[in-house]
């Protein structure tokens, strides 16, 4: 076992590439910056050097807004996508027909090959060996209920208040409106095509008859397609002050932007160990921990960029053909970004046949206390009237997440299981697919 633990690491290091330059996170934040500059809303028609001066100085007046509209949102966006390829499902540790040494001669302690993600109580066995291999496709289609391909975001003007403000205008700088241009805003729409699929391998080993241990290993492939979509507000006057290109007399009010990248590499591996407790002979009783390393590119969001471990509770049961299964724990994440988050899975596999079962579950993940991932409040103009400027339609609320699973197993000769699953959410939490498709090939000895 540890040989196999040894090559396992030399071929996460041979596979982890140093991070490029530039990733597909770099690429969302292209999407804010729009001809010349480095900088998020540069407005270079207004900036330009042909411009008159008092013009040229409101080039820059939508980058603080941007800043901080830009990095929360690249934060909420690059933060769902890598937790989600950094907590794709993991096969269930003890797949398979489990054993237990009687006198000397294996005898077996279960007749199903088990749930597809759930986990049961038994474990494999002393000296038994799972091995598992996995394919999952997804493409995601809406963040927090949102339509991915119809996100807006409006950044507003910096609050111009500067000493003999008040002088210059007549009225009080402080205010949000005075002067009159801080009326005009930005509005940004964001068309996301995100696609992922991951190849993960599994191994689980049977120290004893009631403790497994095992790892996990990730490679990941993300594909980003993006356009974003400028368009300057105007707000009174017969001449523009905010554009991005032109005059004054003849402004481009719009602007856009193509990105379009994609990333292959090993995603965050999972180290994982299960006790069993207790076992009558309808019930058992076990506990699972496990651990998610950091070895995914956060950068091309192939990992989360941080730690996660998880503790669960297992219980479960047999009666007959028919065996359900429940888990409840806790997931916590390091980093200011991430929540912490209560788990829970409860399902069933049934064997319609010596050959055949068919797993069914429910997966939740609440978080803990607030989302960490929030976007900025709404801005208040106060003059010429009161009105409120959204930062998006992208609500504050709780990444809850709520999946299901269907799948099946069918035996392709002793020991090996074919497996096919459908994963789809039922909720409007995080950053989610339509459906996750997973083909697996599952093999114990």
């Amino acid at each position: 076992m540890l040989r196999i633990l040894a090559l396992a690491g030399l071929l996460l290091l041979s596979l982890t590439a140093p991070a490029r330059p530039q990733g597909l996170r770099d690429l969302i934040s292209q999407l804010f910056i729009f001809g010349s500059g480095e900088q998020p809303l540069f407005l270079a028609g207004t900036a330009d050097p042909n411009n008159p001066a008092a013009v040229q100085a409101h080039g820059d007046h939508f980058i603080p807004a941007a800043v901080e509209g830009n990095a929360n949102l690249i934060a909420f966006l690059t933060r769902a996508i890598a937790t989600s390829a950094a907590n794709l499902p993991v096969s269930a540790t003890s797949s398979g027909q489990t054993f237990q040494f009687v006198g000397g001669v294996p005898v077996a302690t279960s007749t199903s090959p088990g749930p597809i993600f759930g986990e049961r109580a038994q474990t494999l066995g002393r000296g038994r060996v799972f091995v598992g291999a996995s394919y999952t496709k997804m493409r995601f289609t809406s963040l927090r209920g949102v339509d991915l391909e119809n996100i807006q975001v409006n950044f507003t003007h910096v609050n111009a208040d500067f000493p003999g403000c008040d002088s210059v205008f007549g009225a009080d700088c402080s205010l949000m409106g005075v002067p009159t241009l801080e009326n005009e805003y930005i509005e940004l729409r964001l068309s996301l095509q995100l696609d992922m699929t991951a190849t993960l391998f599994v191994l689980t080993y049977g120290l004893t008859d009631f403790l497994d241990v095992g790892a996990a290993l990730p490679i990941v492939s993300t594909t980003l397609r993006g356009r974003s979509e400028a368009q300057v507000v105007p707000f009174g006057g017969p001449l523009a002050t905010h554009f991005f290109a032109g005059t004054r007399d003849r402004p481009v009010l719009s602007a856009s932007r193509n990105v379009e990248g994609s990333a292959t590499g090993v995603g965050d591996l999972a180290a994982r160990i299960k006790l069993r407790l207790g076992r009558s002979e309808r019930a058992g009783f076990a506990v699972l921990a496990d651990a998610r390393f950091p070895t995914g590119s956060e950068q091309d969001l192939l990992g989360s960029g941080e730690i996660a471990v998880r503790t669960l509770g297992i219980v479960s049961a047999r009666f007959g053909d028919f065996s359900p299964h429940a888990n409840v724990g806790y997931l916590y994440r390091s980093g200011d970004q991430f929540s912490d988050a209560v788990v829970a899975v409860a399902g069933f596999d049934h064997a319609l046949s010596p050959w055949a079962t068919v797993a069914v579950d429910l997966m939740a993940e609440l978080a803990a206390g607030d989302s960490k991932l929030s976007l900025p409040d709404p801005t208040t103009i106060d003059v010429p009237f009161r009105r409120i400027i959204q930062p998006g339609n992208i609500p504050n609320r709780r990444d809850d997440i709520v999946n299901g699973a269907l799948g099946i197993k069918l035996e392709a000769a002793p020991g090996l299981w074919v497996i096919a699953n459908a994963l789809w959410p039922l909720n409007r939490g995080g950053l989610r697919p339509n459906a996750a498709w997973t083909v697996a090939l599952e093999y114990s000895f």
